[in-house]
């Protein structure tokens, strides 16, 4: 996951290709309870993270708001009371980046801050 950590996110074009089934597979080792959902034909990655209180969530939210702001590249983020559940995308491609992959790694980094 450290190599995955140290990389920036980098521009995507509508053509190009989405990760294939192993590719994503060998990512996904290194990134332990991410989880691969298809949604409308998309292959996603989420997580749920668990907390003491809304408060706690909302702080975690926003450093992965910070994030993804500063790498230009945005999650589904789904805030409740003790819990967050973060998905990763690109919806230019209809599937998963290596951009993907990093973002999940880097929210990894970000838990328990």
């Amino acid at each position: 996951m450290t190599e995955l950590t140290r990389l920036h996110c980098s521009p995507v074009a509508a053509n190009t290709s989405p990760l294939t089934e192993q590719q994503i597979g060998e990512f996904k080792a290194k990134l332990p309870g991410w989880e691969t959902l298809n949604i409308n034909g998309e292959i996603r990655l989420e997580k749920t993270y668990r907390f003491k209180n809304f408060n706690e969530a909302l702080a975690f939210t926003n450093r992965v708001a910070e994030l993804a702001n500063v790498e230009d590249h945005h999650p589904a983020i789904l805030t409740e009371w003790g819990k967050v559940t973060v998905t990763w995308w690109t919806h230019k491609i209809k599937g998963l980046h290596k951009n993907d992959l990093i973002m999940a790694a880097r929210t990894e980094g970000l838990y328990g801050k």
